[in-house]
């Protein structure tokens, strides 16, 4: 999990290193490592794996089909989408591409990612791509941020990922168990877990003028488009909270080289 001592994010070299205490760093120590980083924001998908199981059945997804989701898409937010397009009698085609759209974010994670694990072999790689959710960027990329020596933080990143994934298997079988003891689970409020820790992944980031003029104007933008259908808004605003933070970096970039 992030850290929340603010001296470590004005000096990342701060952050602390898993060779402290004159341990060397090992992939075991690492994989452990990355699972415990994850531990908090697991908690807070909890829920929202509990509902998305709760939601198989009413939407018309077998018990199995629902698992198979979980195992081999393993990404809450189309889940969530797909089920609710297959319970509005949509068509496969429209399915995949709403949900393609969706995890499009991801190619900024692994944009942000990709230089670190460039030197593993495409197994590596591929599992790690499969792996990278919300949670698990925020985890790993702290702990590259954190340390100069990432030899092994790979391993650190395969930690999140198992712990991220088995935790999101079980929680899909407790909603299917669940949803039939409960019916009306998804009236509980439990998708707030969800919103707080997207708001604990974001926070640590703010940093920096550019990150907070991203985030606020995104937020303001999205406000402002609530009620564009399907959702648009949040998307515009996303992309227009992107636009401006990254000109108010480039801005400052210039005048830092017109001072010098």
């Amino acid at each position: 999990m992030p850290n929340s001592n603010p001296d470590t994010y004005a000096n990342p070299s701060a952050e602390p290193s898993l060779e402290t205490n004159n341990r060397p760093a090992s992939k075991a120590r690492e994989f452990a490592q990355g699972a415990k980083a994850t531990i908090p924001l697991i908690i807070g998908a909890i829920p929202f794996g509990i509902i998305f199981g709760t939601l198989a059945e009413p939407s018309g997804l077998s018990i199995l089909g629902a698992m198979a989701m979980s195992l081999f898409v393993f990404a809450g937010a189309s889940q969530f989408i797909a089920v609710g397009l297959l319970a509005s009698g949509v068509g496969p085609g429209l399915i995949i591409a709403t949900t393609f759209v969706v995890n499009l974010r991801h190619l900024l994670y692994a944009t942000a990612l990709v230089d670190k694990v460039s030197h593993l072999s495409q197994g590596w790689r591929a599992v790690l791509a499969f792996g990278l959710t919300d949670e698990t960027f925020a985890a790993v990329n702290q702990r590259y941020l954190g340390t100069q020596d990432t030899r092994l933080a790979h391993w650190f990143f395969l930690g999140s990922v198992v712990s991220m994934y088995a935790n999101w298997q079980v929680c899909t079988w407790l909603g299917i168990g669940l949803g039939e003891l409960f019916p009306n689970m998804i009236n509980w409020g439990l998708d707030f877990a969800m919103s707080v820790t997207f708001l604990g992944m974001v926070i640590p980031y703010l940093r920096t003028k550019p990150m907070w003029l991203a985030v606020l104007s995104a937020a303001t933008f999205a406000m402002f488009l609530i009620d564009l259908p399907h959702q648009l808004g949040l998307i515009l605003a996303a992309l227009f909270g992107i636009c401006i933070g990254f000109s108010s970096q480039l801005l400052m970039a210039r005048n830092k080289e017109t001072e010098l």
